[in-house]
């Protein structure tokens, strides 16, 4: 079992910086690929990008491509988003999730096997 919990959302205004970070603990392996969603108000659930642990190789949905950056420390078992000019439209809960390695990138939910509760980031226009 995997338990992932994110942290550092909050209230920031149009413009702003958030840094999220997801934590994880229990059986984890450097195999796991871990992914950022997001969902906003009456959205659904939509892919944000992920993290390779063995090597730090990212990837990201076009709609986030250039403001947002995932890395992560090993040492930690601590994977981070950082987001850069936010606006509006980023409002949402914003989850970590972890899924096993494999040849492709992981960008739907059930492609996961393990979730955290979640972190809300509301920005303010």
């Amino acid at each position: 079992q995997v338990q992932l919990v994110e942290s550092g959302g909050g209230l920031v205004q149009t413009g702003g910086s958030l840094r999220l970070s997801c934590t994880a603990s229990g059986r984890t392996s450097s195999n796991y690929i871990m992914g950022w969603f997001r969902q906003g108000p009456g959205k659904e659930r939509e892919f944000v990008g992920a993290i390779r642990w063995t090597f730090g190789s990212t990837y990201y949905a076009d709609s986030v491509k250039g403001r947002f950056t995932i890395s992560r420390d090993n040492a930690k078992n601590t994977v981070y988003l950082q987001i850069y000019s936010l606006t509006v439209e980023d409002t949402a809960v914003y989850y970590c999730a972890a899924a096993r390695g494999g040849p492709t990138w992981p960008r739907q939910r059930a492609e996961y096997d393990y979730w955290g509760q979640g972190t809300q980031v509301t920005v303010s226009s």
